[in-house]
This record gives structure tokens, C-alpha cells and sequence, in this order.
């Protein structure tokens, strides 16, 4: 994509906010073999380049499948698995250690080049790797000796963080070792997670042949909760690879606060993803990054910056900074990665046995994706939780909105005796009530 002058200083102003979020953060990032024979590849590999010179403290996860097979082939050595585990022989192991060894110095030749007109250029990166993966054997399960398939024992968190200090990427292969010197095949996705977890880590990103998590009707989910996409994998409604899904739902569980998952055929997903507010893959977190809270006095310059466009068209009536902050405690807010992105005001009449939905405004950006009848919701619990049952609505241009959540049109004799003093007849505003 081409982005004019403007619209690139646009996009360069809009990321500052993630770049200085992101500074000093550690990322964990996961692919297989197939990304890494894909046309795209190097393009990532500039994109996580980025990301060290922005001082994000990346980890870097590689896998091999594709690339052990074709060795295991070309040795006419069979495959053996057991439910997609490859149980690694000797001869099997061989290939493991030549395939990851290359696809390692594939991706650091990748990130040490520094040819002039390249994205690499002056970037004099350093990358690190070695023994920082401790494994066990996956022993022998069901009668079936796994032989030199491992699993990680333990992830040597100080060397790596050594290394992040440095200012250094560290580069993990799909390969551990053990006490007493042998070598085991590990999966990438185990290596990954138990990285993250081990390393305390801000994000574990997961580069997919999908553009992100999808339903089985084709939908992409652009967040999920880690409870609904375990419950969805269970019932056989998604459309992703189940390592994948594993991996992000594990590291989650295990307290990484946010996994994505992203494309590794699509150029420039990464930066997307990381430095756009609503990214381009699915983000999978434990609970909700937006936020359906009440108001705090902090909030007051955020929702005057929400409503001022609506106020100065006439939609909503005018308030000045000295009633809203008198008044934020009748305010409800949805907070997206700290941004007020939509906000209601509820006023209660307990005497007449109603109560007032006013302010409601919702960001440009972000209309049209049910933030509103979120909101809307949350009004109704509250009023309940005083004891109300019917609130009103006064408005003078989003009437048919009001009508499809089933607001029924009224007029000025069932507004409360306050409310009818200070109609004003000049805005003519109409009037809706709902009863729940």
C-alpha cells in the first residue's frame, strides 16, 4: 500500500503513543517453517528489526517442519508420528539439527544484512543464540518410545535477559538440551509459550497462514477472550491451526496479558498490528481490553473531546468543563487502549420512578460495532440496581437508533416534574421511554 504524504504523516503521529507503550517491553515472536519459505519472509524480518530499534526487547522463535521433512525425504528416512508428534531416531535427529541449524543462519544472515538502500541499512543488529532451551525426553507414552522428542524443562530466563539488556534479539530454535548433553526436537509452539510465560513476556505474537483467528462462517475475530476462543476450539467453531490456537490460548492462561495472532503472508502485518489501534490480526487476552467502567474526574478531558464535535452540531447540548466534572459520577465510559471511544449519562428520578439517558456518543471511528447497545446495557443494570425500570431519552436527530433498541415515542407529560421545568421548546427535542 502507497500512502500519500499526508496520510503517512497521519500514520506516523497515531503510532507515537504505541512506540513510546511498546519501548522497553518484551515480545515473543512465533513461526513455523512455513513462513520462513515464504516470499514474505523478509519483510518480516525488517519489520522485527524495527522493533529492536525501537527498543522493544524481542524474542525470536523458529520452527522447522517443512524444512525437516524435506531432509527426513531426501534420506529416505520414514516419518514416524504419533497424533502429529514426530518421534525423533537417531537418524531422524540428524536432520532436525541440519534443518534448524540452517533455518538459524537463514534468519540471522536475514538480520545482520546492512546493504545500502535497504530497510537493514546501519541497523548493526546483534543476535543471540545457544543452550538457552533445557529439555526432557517426551519419554515413551502409550507403549511408544518418542526417543529424542522433547519437551522444554526449563528456559534459562537470565541468559536471555542477559542478552534483551544488550540491546541484543535472541534467536530460539526448536531444539534443547539436557544435563547430560543430549540434544531433543522440540516443538516451536513449546518453546514459544514457555518463553513468554518464563520470561514474564508483554506479548506473545503468533505469525499464522491465516490473517488471524476465524469462525467457521469466515468471520475474523478481531478480540476474543481466552475463556470464549478455548470454548469455540472445543466445539470445533473455528478456522485456524490448533497449534496455534494451543499456543495462545496456553501463554494467556499462564498470564502473557496479550497474544496475537497475525499473518506471515501479509507485508507489514507486525506494524500493524502493534502500531494501529485496531491492528490487522485477532488478539486473544483474558478479559476484554475495552473497558465498560464508570467515569473518573480523569476522564473529564476525554469525554469533553468525545462530545464536542456532537455538541457543536447541536446533537447534544452544550456542557462546560465545571458541570461534567461535577457531574462524572452519573457517566458511564468504554475506555479502548486508553482512549474514551464512547460514554452515556445516567440521571435518576427515584421519586418518580425514572430515570434519564443522556450524553450517549460514540467515536466516529468506532460506530456501528454495538459499542452503543453495550452501553446501553450497562445503563439498564445500573438503573435496575436503583431500583428503576423505565428510563427516557430526550433527542433531536438519532431518533430511529432509539426506536430499534425499543424505545417507545412519548412526550413531555411523562418526563418528572424537574425534567419538564428545563425542557426547552426552541430544541424541541423528542422524547423516548423504555420500560425492562
Amino acid at each position: 500500500m502507497v500512502l500519500g504524504h499526508q496520510d503517512g504523516i497521519k500514520l506516523f503521529r497515531s503510532s507515537l503513543p504505541y512506540i513510546n507503550a511498546h519501548r522497553g517491553k518484551t515480545f515473543v515472536l512465533m513461526f513455523g517453517g512455513e513462513a520462513i519459505e515464504h516470499p514474505n519472509f523478509p519483510n518480516i524480518i525488517h519489520d522485527i528489526a524495527l522493533l529492536n530499534s525501537l527498543g522493544v526487547r524481542v524474542v525470536v522463535v523458529h520452527g522447522a517442519r517443512p524444512q525437516i521433512d524435506q531432509r527426513v525425504a531426501l534420506r529416505n528416512i520414514e516419518g514416524r508420528f504419533v497424533d502429529r508428534v514426530r518421534i525423533t531416531d537417531k537418524q531422524t535427529l540428524e536432520c532436525v539439527k541440519d534443518a534448524a541449524g540452517s533455518v538459524r543462519s537463514q534468519v540471522e544472515a536475514l538480520l545482520t544484512m546492512g546493504l545500502p538502500n535497504s530497510p537493514m541499512h546501519g541497523a548493526q543488529i546483534r543476535v543471540c543464540s545457544g543452550n538457552l532451551v533445557v529439555a526432557k525426553p517426551m519419554g515413551v507414552r502409550d507403549g511408544i518410545d518418542f526417543e529424542n522428542t522433547g519437551l522444554v524443562r526449563r528456559v534459562d530466563t537470565v541468559g536471555i535477559n542477559d542478552h534483551l539488556n544488550d540491546g541484543s534479539i535472541v534467536l530460539l530454535s526448536p531444539m534443547g538440551y539436557s544435563s547430560t548433553g543430549e540434544v531433543f526436537n522440540l516443538s516451536h509452539e513449546d518453546v514459544a509459550t514457555q518463553a513468554a510465560t518464563a520470561l514474564k513476556a508483554d506479548k506473545l505474537i503468533v505469525f499464522s497462514n491465516y490473517d488471524g483467528i476465524f469462525s467457521t462462517d469466515s468471520k475474523l475475530l478481531r478480540t476474543i477472550e481466552r475463556p470464549q476462543l478455548e470454548e469455540l476450539h472445543f466445539t470445533g467453531g473455528l478456522k485456524t491451526e490448533e497449534s496455534v490456537i494451543s499456543a495462545l490460548t496456553t501463554s494467556v492462561a499462564a498470564g502473557v496479558p496479550r497474544a496475537h495472532c497475525i499473518s506471515f503472508e501479509k507485508d507489514g502485518a507486525l506494524l500493524q498490528e502493534l502500531f494501529t489501534r485496531d491492528g490487522t490480526g485477532t488478539l486473544v487476552m483474558e478479559h476484554h481490553y475495552e473497558q465498560t467502567r464508570s467515569a473518573t474526574i480523569d476522564d473529564v478531558g476525554g469525554i469533553l473531546k468525545l462530545i464536542k464535535p456532537l455538541e457543536e452540531s447541536g446533537i447534544l447540548v452544550k456542557r462546560s468543563r465545571e458541570r461534567l466534572e461535577n457531574e462524572i459520577s452519573q457517566f458511564i465510559v468504554i475506555v479502548r487502549d486508553g482512549m474514551i471511544i464512547a460514554c452515556a449519562a445516567l440521571y435518576l428520578y427515584p421519586e418518580d420512578g425514572t430515570a434519564e439517558l443522556a450524553c450517549v456518543a460514540t467515536h466516529p471511528d468506532y460506530r456501528g460495532k454495538n459499542r452503543g447497545e453495550r452501553i446501553l446495557d450497562e445503563v439498564k443494570l445500573r438503573a435496575k440496581q436503583s431500583g428503576i425500570n423505565e428510563i427516557f431519552v430526550l433527542t433531536t436527530v438519532t431518533a430511529h437508533w432509539f426506536l430499534e433498541q425499543g424505545f417507545q415515542p412519548s412526550d413531555i407529560t411523562a418526563l418528572p416534574s424537574v425534567k419538564k421545568e428545563l425542557y426547552n421548546f426552541q430544541r424541541n427535542s423528542k422524547v423516548f421511554t423504555l420500560k425492562f
